[in-house]
């Protein structure tokens, strides 16, 4: 008889933190001694060419780098902008600025100039290195950004900075001594893609990894049978096995592209794909043929898309994947299913958010890394549910609490809220430091007091029985409508069943007679048409599969929805919309 291994990881499972700790030493300082020759990053160019870096080249490369940004007057504490995509000098910044004590700002080359403005400004960074994907809007901002005082310039934007890359790390010593930080010191500043109010900087501590690797190490099906996280098993230089290939499409510059992609890939030696083209279905899917791809994290947008494109991509591609984690949105049963069908994996749909992220999870491996089952008889992880978010993670204490920061009953709706606290009264490494120079934000995130208390999320959930989560969606994106609380997702989820659906998102629409109404925005699939009669296939299309209230009373068909750069969709931009429309015709 197979049994579920979930509480079982959680009672073997014990954080271990050391007082010092360096994200640069154990991504790669660690393997650049020990295997200098195993393959960091396989570098990919939107034209094809392919370049394969190896550990004691990126460590080399991070050395220099130190050394010119400490020659540029980068001191312990102080913060470097990194505003660059997937390429190996995007990890090379990343390790250098660590391994110094400095704190990365990493910013995506999507951002306009203004963007860029006010997190130059608020970070009070001096220094940014910028390729040719984002230097004429890092020099645009620059203009109104007097604290910047260094433009690195990286790769076809060499000539356009205040220094070049090569000739910044050819004249500088390939050693330096790295700062032995504490665990507790920060390492990375992210700016929030949140949808109110201006963006707020979360500062990260090295810790913080720690703190993500046992969700990483279960949704990338990565657990050895009969043991507790993270496997130990040399299998490969860091534990996992030797042929694994990490890819994900996710940007760098984010907390899903770089707390759930580059960085564990690193810490386990794993080498990751970094590609630098736009992302497509099939190219997608032609990338991780190439590329022998085990290991991915693709947001349920991207799933959508492949879905919608190639409905049975095994006919067509040679695929190596063994696992696939993915999150930013519900996964929804309708691609929960087609990922177990058509690519052959079970997904493992994850939750997090950049204060406290990879807390929440699916683990379906069935099988250990060496290929066995568990010597007891057990399951290796444990059984992913179409349509829930999972479970809490080994090491984090989950629940759904009420305003007063209560448990709330299993099966009642509340905010999904993390304790500082594990299930054994040891401190959950993952935790934030703060929000960058908000005191007041920082304080009003938790529930209790900032040292013994529930860090919440603000997204809505359900727990059931079991400690599966079910997503509501954000705690401002659920409404009401003739008395009826809706969760978009759920509505979403069954249109994108339907055919003629490639991506929605669903609002309340401002009614005087019921508070509001449901409204679907409809991104169509190729070859249909966006008529009345479409409008009305769809609704009944979902009166049919979820509750009459819960149906779309109106639909528009929208070229594409707004989306935030980490590929969420702002469906707050489309409340907007909605309330301004009303306002116009009143």
């Amino acid at each position: 008889m197979t049994h579920d291994a979930w509480g079982r990881l959680h009672g073997q499972f014990r954080w271990q933190v050391p007082a010092r700790f360096n994200i640069a030493q154990v991504c790669c300082a660690r393997w650049a001694a020990s295997q200098p020759q195993a393959v960091a990053l396989r570098a990919e160019r939107e034209d094809g060419r392919v370049t394969l870096h190896r550990f004691g080249e990126l460590q080399q490369a991070a050395n220099q780098l130190s050394n010119a940004l400490k020659r540029l007057g980068v001191q312990r504490g102080d913060r470097v902008a990194v505003v660059m995509p997937q390429r190996f000098e995007t990890a090379v910044a990343h390790m250098a600025i660590y391994q110094m004590g400095a704190v990365a700002m990493p910013l995506s080359q999507l951002f306009g100039p203004d963007a860029l403005e006010y997190r130059f400004n608020d970070s009070e960074a001096s220094v940014a290195i910028a390729d040719e994907s984002a230097i004429a809007n890092v020099r645009a901002a620059r203009a109104n950004s007097p604290g910047l005082t260094t433009v690195l310039a990286v790769g076809e934007a060499v000539g356009q900075g205040d220094l070049d890359w090569p000739a910044a790390l050819q004249r500088e010593d390939a050693q330096f001594t790295a700062v032995n930080t504490q665990a507790d010191e920060a390492a990375v500043l992210i700016y929030t893609s949140g949808t109110t109010g201006p963006p707020k900087g979360a500062l990260m501590p090295h810790r913080a990894l720690v703190g993500n690797l046992s969700g990483f190490v279960c949704s990338q099906n990565l657990l050895r049978s009969g043991t507790r996280l993270p496997a130990k098993r040399q299998l490969g230089p860091g534990g996992v096995p030797a042929d694994a290939v990490f890819w994900s499409p996710a940007d760098w510059a984010w907390t899903g592209g770089l707390m759930d992609a580059l960085l564990p890939s690193l810490y386990f030696a794993m080498p990751i794909v970094a590609f630098q083209g736009r992302f497509g279905p099939e190219r997608a899917l032609a990338l991780m043929q190439r590329h022998r791809v085990t290991n991915s994290f693709l947001f349920p947008t991207a799933l959508k898309a492949m879905m919608k494109a190639v409905p049975a991509p095994r006919e067509r591609y040679r695929l190596k994947l063994r696992a696939v984690m993915s999150a930013g949105e519900a996964v929804g049963d309708a691609v929960f299913h087609w990922c177990r069908d058509a690519l052959g994996v079970v997904v493992n749909e994850m939750f997090g958010q950049t204060e406290i992220n990879y807390i929440v999870g699916n683990c379906s491996q069935t099988l250990g890394t060496d290929g066995r089952a568990a010597p007891d008889g057990s399951a290796v992880g444990w059984p992913a549910r179409p349509g829930s978010m999972g479970r809490a993670y080994p090491g984090h204490r989950v629940a759904v609490v009420d305003d007063e920061g209560h448990e709330c009953p299993r099966g009642k709706p509340g905010d999904v809220a993390l304790h500082r606290l594990d299930v054994h009264g040891r401190p959950d490494p993952v935790f934030f430091l703060g929000y960058w120079k908000n005191e007041d934000a920082t304080r009003v995130k938790y529930t209790g007091g900032v040292d013994d208390s529930w860090c919440r999320t603000g997204d809505t959930a359900v727990m059931d029985a079991d400690g599966y989560l079910w997503y509501q969606g954000r705690s401002d994106d659920v409404f009401k409508a003739a008395g009826y609380r809706i969760g978009p997702s759920e509505v979403e989820n069954c249109l994108i069943k339907h055919p003629a659906v490639a991506n929605a998102a669903v609002v309340p629409k401002p009614d005087p007679e019921r508070g509001a109404v449901v409204k679907a925005y409809v991104v169509l699939a190729p070859g249909f048409v966006g008529d009345a009669a479409l409008v009305v296939q769809l609704q009944q299309h979902v009166r049919g599969k979820l509750a009459p209230y819960e149906y779309p009373k109106e639909i528009e068909f929208i070229a594409a929805l707004p989306m935030t750069t980490t590929g969420k969709v702002q469906r707050r931009v489309l409340r907007l919309q909605e309330k301004e429309r009303v306002k116009t015709r009143l």
